[in-house]
């Protein structure tokens, strides 16, 4: 067992990546020579080669469209988005053609892009490098969007993407790139969770507690804080937003009977409305209360000044907590 950051814990899973599989080549502003803006692919430039490690000029339509091109031709980049607001003119690209080649050839071609962004507030960042775009890419069919929320599933969930036959949208909570957990660095891909399975983090018995990437830890701390109230919640890492393990979600919500999820992305229209219309679908007669949601506000992210209001954190969560037993 190594202690790893969680950005340690991609780059160490990015190297046994690159080790194993020649074809798989990194691609983006700066992953080169800096390593990137958060230092996740430093070193590899010098261990493998300019000619794996590539660093892109600054045009992400341009970074993932030849993305496509190298994986049409036998290789498996992994793209950097340098920040999660950049994504954007690039997702042309992404929507138009990556989800799609595989239903477009009737299944001959597949493009196994990872398309890595750094995600989510509570870095102090200005405008376009807080976003919680991760609804977009849920919303579109072909594309499998997964997130990770620490060291041991960044190590594993990283490699399992690259490895992954279809193209992968692959979020990284920016602000938990420094915090450290105990990683196995020489476990087999038979030790790990399959990619796209939930994990029940917390188990509990009067609210089930939904969350993925960077909202998971304030979910457990407001777990902490419920059990000294007497109320214990269950904590679901979702890992994958699609495809998403329902059943995994399904059958803690009808224990619990109650069901809270949490992102940080703008609650309306966020992911969780998907969650919250397809639990009420599979749950309704079990359920003692509306499935409510908690996120940021409807709004542009704000001055870092003010984020610690936008962002969800203990306090309203166990308010939407509170409000369950209200029914």
């Amino acid at each position: 067992m190594t202690t790893l950051t969680l950005g340690k814990a991609l780059n160490e899973g990015l190297r046994k990546a690159m080790e194993n599989d020649p074809k798989v080549l990194m691609m983006g502003e700066d992953v080169g020579k800096l390593g990137g803006v958060f230092r996740i692919t430093d070193g590899l430039q010098k261990d493998f080669g300019e000619e794996r490690v590539i660093d892109t000029p600054l045009a992400e339509s341009g970074i993932v469209g030849t993305a496509i091109g190298l994986a049409l031709r036998g290789y498996r980049p992994v793209c950097e988005i340098q920040f999660d607001g950049f994504v954007f003119p690039a997702a042309d690209q992404i929507i138009t053609q990556l989800a799609k080649m595989r239903m477009r050839s009737l299944g001959a071609l597949s493009l196994p892009v990872v398309i890595r962004i750094p995600c989510g507030g509570g870095i102090g960042a200005v405008e376009h490098h807080s976003e919680s775009p991760e609804a977009y890419f849920t919303h579109t069919a072909g594309l499998r969007v997964v997130a990770c929320s620490n060291p041991v599933d960044a190590y594993a969930m990283i490699q399992q993407s690259i490895a992954s036959p279809d193209p992968v949208i692959f979020f990284e909570p920016k602000r938990r790139y420094w915090e450290k957990a105990e990683v196995d660095v020489e476990s087999a891909d038979s030790d790990w969770a399959p990619l796209h399975r939930a994990r029940v983090v917390r188990p509990g018995e009067h609210v089930t507690v939904l969350a993925y990437g960077p909202s998971v830890k304030t979910c457990l701390e407001a777990a902490a804080a419920a059990a000294e109230e007497g109320r214990s919640l269950e904590v679901i890492d979702l890992r994958s937003l699609n495809p998403l393990d329902i059943g995994t979600v399904v059958d803690s919500v009808n224990r619990t009977g109650r069901c809270v999820v949490v992102h940080e992305a703008p609650v309306f229209n966020g992911f969780g409305a998907e969650l919250a219309a397809r639990i009420t679908e599979k749950c309704f007669y079990r359920l003692e209360s509306p499935v409510l949601r908690v996120g940021g506000f409807s709004t542009p992210y704000p001055p870092s000044r003010i984020e610690d209001h936008y962002l969800p954190d203990l306090d309203r969560i166990l308010d939407a907590v509170d409000r369950t037993f209200a029914w």
